[in-house]
């Protein structure tokens, strides 16, 4: 059975199944809603409900309180239908942002690689013959066998490549996720993506430098930006700052060197924070935001910076370019939230982060 779902200030009807979620129905319409951890924790996809009856579904009491239930407002991450419904979103426009639809995407598994000693490189070949399209910085949320569910992880080829996708994965000890995909998948294996998801990605409209920022395997989403812009013939200074803590981890380093060499406007500045003293590691030792500050010398002013990686990690970029003159209209961050992230307080200064 379908309802019909009104989408306010858009004034725009899309089908909506029962059973099926507010946003899920939205994003696969090609709508936008803002929503960030997608398990009724964040209180990001808050929308109001003027008309119609709704199923709360999982929200937590800590992201939608009792009172506001009682306002009519719900999370569109969980909440479902059960009548021809009306809602009330704040929808902001981007003349950067193409509004993808959301689709299912049944692949192969066409290639496993060991990229460093806790991080593997996937690439799964998608069925469809005219591949995914995506803007660089987008994620997908891969489907795993034996009920693991969905795990979101960020596209790190380019657009250009959109027939096969690849997604850089890290272990992450004690998660059944990681863990499957690190012992037990291999070549051959049928899986499905879903996507693209996300908001993340270069405003190449605003035609200034651009600096990225990135450690761990929060390089994919800058790579598959990086890529993008060379692709396309970018003019602009393109820096990559990224981090690891030894040079055992420390991947797509040969590739961003001969990157380096073949476009005069690209920069890369790899930095390890706990490299061994006495190796022969000639390059910056430290963390990413002070190889940041070194490098700019503590001026970011008249740039776009993109943040991607470990909490703490984006937390310390921002606090640098902040001091160094660059604030929040500028600094953009993909973070994906965790249950426990989803209960800290985000600083009101960054709202849509």
């Amino acid at each position: 059975m379908s309802y019909e779902l009104t989408i306010e200030p858009l004034g725009q009807t899309i089908e909506i199944e029962e059973g099926q979620t507010i946003l899920d129905a939205a994003l696969r319409a090609g709508i936008y809603l803002p929503h960030a951890c997608c398990h009724g924790l964040c209180a990001t996809c808050k929308v109001q409900v003027t008309d119609g009856e709704i199923d709360h579904g999982e929200a937590s009491s800590f992201a939608l309180m009792d009172f506001e239930r009682e306002e009519q407002k719900c999370l569109a991450c969980c909440a479902t239908v059960q009548s021809d419904v009306t809602i009330e979103a704040e929808i902001e426009e981007d003349p950067d942002a193409e509004n993808l639809p959301v689709r299912d995407f049944p692949g192969t598994v066409s290639r496993i690689e060991s990229l460093t000693p806790t991080i593997k490189g996937i690439w799964l070949k998608l069925d469809a013959p005219e591949g995914m399209h995506f803007q660089a910085g987008q994620y997908v949320n891969l489907e795993l066998p034996n009920g693991i569910g969905s795990r979101a992880f960020s596209i790190a080829n380019a657009p250009q490549e959109g027939g096969e996708i690849e997604l850089n994965i890290r272990i992450v000890p004690g998660g059944s996720g990681t863990t499957y995909v690190h012992e037990q998948l291999k070549v051959g294996d049928r899986l499905t993506i879903s996507g693209p998801y996300g908001r993340f990605f270069v405003k190449k409209s605003a035609e200034v430098p651009v600096i990225f920022m990135a450690g761990g395997s929060g390089l994919s989403s800058p790579r598959s930006m990086i890529l993008d812009l060379l692709a396309e013939g970018f003019s602009k200074p393109i820096a990559l700052i990224y981090g690891q803590r030894n040079l055992s981890e420390l991947y797509y380093h040969d590739e961003f060197l001969a990157l380096a060499e073949r476009h005069p406007n690209f920069k890369y500045v790899p930095a390890l924070s706990h490299e061994a003293e006495g190796t022969d590691w000639q390059g910056f030792r430290g963390f990413v935001h002070e190889a940041a500050k070194e490098y700019f010398a503590n001026d970011f002013r008249g740039h776009k910076a993109y943040l991607c990686g470990p909490p703490l990690m984006i937390d310390s970029c921002i606090t640098t370019l902040m001091q160094g003159r660059l604030f929040e209209r500028d600094i953009y961050t993909e973070k994906f939230i965790s249950a426990a992230d989803a209960q800290q307080v985000r600083s009101p200064l960054f709202k849509a982060i």
